[in-house]
């Protein structure tokens, strides 16, 4: 039976494909004229032809991710990470959804890399959250509703944004609760571009809002569990460091074509050491001593239970702490550090003003900075 036949109407226009509208999507797939690219990245051992033919083969959105993105994700840790890693599957019960909140680096990969551990690990691979903004063209809507992406509104007046808000709220409750899908959600809108990752309060209220009666039982109905990816090489590290030195002088608006350059270079820059980090699920008993307290206060709570959980498993890199140690010359220097260092400063080299490289410092230094905050909070 397919995974979204029981799905009412209510959810068509985010919802993923079911299978009969991945099979057709498949077979645009093979007519794209992206087709030559992706072939090559994905598989570069068959013809194009080879590659259009496999997908027309492809019915369900099992296949795809099995048999294309699985596929995918090996290249992309092959060609640019130099180790990848994966701790806590442990707290993952087989069969038992979960509501996945990860901080954010890189619009693709952050849970795209996760689903590979999880496929690895014996698991069902998760539903994942996809900013209309980046549904800006045929292929990629396919390749992302193919992939289990449901579309997420981020515009709109404050009335729109709202009913956007309850109509995704209830969407991932019948996701996890009715459907026993789970569900990839990053804690904040847009990606971490400072370094520093905290959870949206609003994010939490919206996980409530579709919830009945107790607001805090129905958090714990969904099984949130914290993630954390650590890369030793930040994604878009550059990209990242000149959009905060603008937006630190004036409202930054982005290019045509910023984002899927941003895509693109993500799924491409070398990465280094790339580390996941699952934490143990936000339980019952977490939030039993939240139920007295005011529903804002409470949605506060829970976001810096999360935060908490997301920066210790945080895994700091050698650029961090030679980023931290490049702000603070005042402080014991470390000789093991010397190599991260002059890797830091090859790319700071690569940008043109001094704004632009403290940028960069800080966001490497600032998951340092994080953590010693969030200890003293």
């Amino acid at each position: 039976m397919e995974k979204f036949c029981t799905m009412s109407g209510e959810f068509d226009d985010i919802r993923p494909y079911n299978d009969a509208e991945v099979a057709l999507a498949m077979r645009r797939l093979a007519q794209s004229e992206w087709l030559p690219q992706l072939a090559q990245f994905v598989f570069p051992e068959l013809t194009t032809q080879d590659v259009a033919h496999m997908l027309t083969q492809i019915n369900t959105s099992h296949d795809f991710q099995h048999r294309i993105m699985h596929r995918f994700n090996r290249e992309v840790m092959r060609r640019s990470t130099t180790h990848f890693s994966c701790d806590g599957l442990e707290h993952l019960q087989p069969g038992t959804p979960y509501l996945f909140v990860s901080n954010h680096r890189d619009i693709v990969l952050d849970a795209s890399l996760l689903q590979n551990a999880l496929v690895d690990a014996g698991h069902d691979t998760c539903e994942i959250t996809f900013g209309a903004n980046l549904m800006t063209h045929p292929t990629v809507v396919d390749i992302g509703k193919s992939n289990k992406m449901f579309r997420v509104e981020r515009s709109g007046n404050k009335r729109q944004f709202y009913q956007s808000e309850l109509h995704l709220s209830r969407y991932i409750r019948h996701a996890v609760v009715e459907r026993g899908s789970s569900i990839w959600i990053a804690q904040r809108n847009g990606r971490t571009k400072d370094g520093l990752d905290r959870t949206e309060p609003a994010l939490i209220k919206m996980f409530a809002m579709s919830g009945e009666g107790n607001k805090l039982a129905s958090l714990a109905q969904l099984n949130i569990v914290p993630v954390a990816v650590s890369y030793e090489y930040e994604s878009c590290d550059l990209l990242k460091a000149r959009e905060m030195a603008r937006t630190a002088l004036k409202p930054y608006v982005k290019s045509p074509g910023e984002d899927l350059n941003s895509i693109l270079t993500g799924i491409v820059q070398p990465k280094g050491k790339v580390h996941f980090c699952i934490t143990p699920p936000i339980t019952a008993q977490q939030l039993e001593p939240l139920h007295s307290v005011p529903l804002n206060d409470a949605v506060r709570q829970v976001a810096l239970i999360t935060d908490r959980a997301i920066i210790n498993a945080y895994q700091l890199m050698p650029t961090n702490r030679a980023a931290y140690e490049m702000l603070h010359p005042d402080m014991p220097q470390s000789n093991e550090l010397n190599e991260a260092i002059r890797w830091i400063e090859k790319r700071m080299a690569q940008l043109s003003n001094d704004n632009e490289r403290q940028m960069l410092l800080q966001i490497y230094a600032n998951p340092v900075v994080a953590k010693q905050q969030i200890n003293l909070s």
